[in-house]
């Protein structure tokens, strides 16, 4: 048994599927299925139940995948401790983003990333807060940049910046002509929310629903382009966090951003890593050159 066996075995467990699996391992099928009854031959148990249809896990199966996570993680961790000691700053980084941030941030720290630190190869993961963190915590990712609070005891924060939300309306809508909108001012029904599973549909919510009384009943969409597109024809309102009119850039002739009045609705950015990264050190050279790059004119970065 080792770690490339592993990997497999998680691989397996996660897509259900010998093919798919794989694929994702850059192995052939009769390869990979052939180490994956090697390894239940030496166990002496089975770890999947085979079908034409799907691959389901064991019981005894489920405990061996959580092991071998485990056991990847370290692994991964080990050689993460000897770069750190030849070089902090080189070798890989796999950066999770929310997409509600990465589009509006990546275009502001990715050259600098490059420039300040020319032998990390980093790498983007978007995804969704749940698998994100998920995936953090497995392993699969070194750090991760979410707007939600941590409540993993095995993740860490290191909080980027605070970042208000602007109200986007229709050029032709009557709170346009207003320099803010108080929350209270927006109906309901036309407010226009995010898909379940957004980070930012719940901040939203929570940021109204005293003012406005929305309920979970608003559309919802699957990015904050395409609420922008309906906010442009006129089919609705939404919250937006600020990064999204860096230089004025949402500001159209169909669309307008507004201030929201109270200033406190928004959210804060944070840098996740797991407690025992062993690379605090590039985690924290990240989170400077985040902090460097946001524009201090539309969020407030944190010391």
């Amino acid at each position: 048994m080792n770690i490339r066996d592993l990997e497999y075995v998680v691989a397996v467990s996660e897509e259900r599927h010998f093919g798919r699996a794989a694929v994702r391992c850059h192995i052939s099928q009769p390869a990979l299925s052939g180490q994956i009854r090697k390894l239940e031959a030496s166990l002496g148990v089975a770890l999947f139940e085979r079908t034409n249809r799907i691959v389901q896990v064991t019981p005894v199966g489920e405990q061996i995948v959580a092991q071998a996570r485990r056991l990847i993680t370290i692994s991964d961790e080990i050689v993460a401790t000897a770069q750190n000691a030849r070089d902090p700053f080189s070798g890989q980084f796999r950066l999770g983003i929310i997409p509600t941030v990465g589009p509006y941030l990546s275009p502001l720290i990715l050259t600098e990333i490059s420039r300040g630190l020319p032998n990390l190869a980093l790498t983007l993961v978007e995804g969704l807060t749940p698998d994100l963190m998920k995936r953090l915590a497995n392993g699969d990712l070194d750090g991760a940049i979410l707007a939600t609070e941590l409540e993993d005891p095995h993740l860490k924060e290191i909080v980027l910046y605070d970042e208000p939300f602007w109200v986007a309306l229709s050029e032709n809508h009557p709170l346009a002509a207003h320099e803010t909108v108080d929350l209270g001012e927006l109906s309901p029904e036309e407010l226009l929310l995010l898909a379940d599973g957004h980070c930012l549909r719940d901040q939203v919510v929570d940021a109204c629903q005293a003012k406005t009384g929305i309920n979970n009943a608003n559309t919802r969409e699957t990015s904050l382009e395409t609420l922008f597109a309906l906010v442009a024809a006129g089919d609705g309102v939404t919250l937006a966090p600020a990064l999204t009119n860096r230089n004025g850039s949402r500001q159209s002739s169909t669309i307008v951003m507004r201030r929201e009045r109270s200033g406190t609705a928004g959210r804060t950015v944070r840098l996740a890593i797991r407690v025992s990264y062993p690379r605090a050190e590039l985690a924290d050279r990240l989170a400077s050159i985040v902090r460097a790059k946001v524009p201090a004119s539309l969020v407030t970065v944190a010391n």
